[in-house]
């Protein structure tokens, strides 16, 4: 039923705040808003006790705050939200208020300060926490952006040719995203070519594809507000004998941490995974990037599959595993598909396709 879902969510976040020894949590970044609640609105706050949660929003969501968030108590305010949202405190008052420190800015917190006489404590992550853990429906939902995004991409790869420029190369492939359903792009597509797919997160520009150049392009979907991270390395013409090298050891890595990475392990050991393989052959220093992070509500999510992460990796989590091999002058590959941290192992959610595109 609409809202038992999130009312679940909210009530195990109760759990937290009560290990935290908080009253409530404001929670205000958007993502952990409709996570806890259903809404999906631009302005709005979500102040969730042990008992109670409460959004404040405005004029522009009247209508549609309430049909989206069911068990929320929903109040709309014309005038100040902030004045609303300290009348609210006033009615649910607690000894520690937890705020969401990550993403509130300076000013919003000393705002919050003035409103409320018990202690403002910062509190990171702890909706983000919950959320690196999908449901069935969760794991779904990336699972169809992956899908749709594959449709995509094999719609336009013909037109990945020599002559044309890498800005109308990804203009295309956003338009397919939106004629096939994406709601919307979770971050601008990358289409990088020859020299410039060195650059791990280049911007798509004015360049022409030139014959027999390695072209990456990354790029994603949205569905139901979950996005999908795919990243694919093409050779627009014939590969030649260093290119084809370069992209086997990094499908090789690839390969070997998606099939390997399980729940549990460290975030360092799953980055290792990959990092081993192409450090054996002497390309450790071109793979400067972590092996992947959590996919979800957001492109860039918990956990994080890296070097420095000592973390666990949580059961029910999906990733990206993206390693890359970059060459400065030269060029550079990428392959990324998104799985799932399933009890029985790594589930692919993307197609999974390694072997090297030639477009002729």
């Amino acid at each position: 039923m609409p809202g038992e879902q999130q009312a679940a969510r909210r009530a195990a976040l109760a759990v937290q705040l009560d290990r935290e020894g908080l009253g409530a949590l404001l929670v205000t970044h958007p993502p952990n808003v409709r996570y806890l609640s259903g809404f999906t609105g631009s302005a709005g706050f979500l102040l969730v006790t042990t008992q109670h949660a409460t959004l404040v929003t405005d004029f522009r969501y009247a209508t549609q705050a309430p049909d989206e968030a069911p068990g929320v108590d929903v109040q709309v305010e014309r005038v100040n939200l902030w004045d609303r949202l300290g009348r609210i405190m006033a009615q649910y008052p607690v000894e520690a208020l937890g705020i969401e420190s990550s993403v509130l800015t300076v000013r919003d917190a000393e705002r919050v300060t003035g409103l409320t006489r018990g202690r403002v404590v910062p509190a990171p992550e702890l909706v983000e926490r919950l959320r690196a853990s999908k449901s069935p429906e969760e794991v779904a939902a990336v699972r169809a952006a992956a899908e749709l995004a594959h449709q995509a991409l094999a719609e336009i790869l013909p037109g990945v040719r020599a002559g044309r420029r890498e800005l109308d190369i990804a203009s295309e492939l956003e338009s397919a995203l939106r004629r096939r359903g994406s709601e919307w792009h979770p971050f601008p597509t990358i289409v990088a070519s020859g020299p410039r797919a060195a650059l791990p997160h280049a911007r798509s520009s004015e360049r022409e594809v030139r014959p027999d150049e390695f072209v990456l392009i990354d790029f994603g979907a949205q569905v139901d507000g979950y996005c999908s991270d795919i990243t694919r390395t093409v050779v627009a013409g014939r590969a030649d004998e260093r290119q084809r090298a370069i992209y086997t050891l990094v499908a090789e890595a690839q390969v070997r941490a998606r099939t390997g990475v399980r729940a549990g392990m460290s975030g360092r050991e799953a980055d290792a995974l990959a990092r081993d393989v192409i450090a054996a052959r002497g390309f450790g220093d071109a793979f400067g990037h972590s092996l992947g992070h959590g996919l979800g509500l957001e492109v860039h999510e918990a956990p994080r599959l890296s070097q420095t992460t000592d973390m666990a990796l949580p059961a029910g989590a999906v990733v990206t595993v993206e390693p890359g091999v970059y060459l400065p002058g030269w060029s550079g590959v990428r392959i990324e598909d998104d799985v799932h941290l399933g009890p029985s192992g790594p589930v692919l959610l993307s197609d999974g396709r390694t072997e090297l595109l030639e477009i002729t």
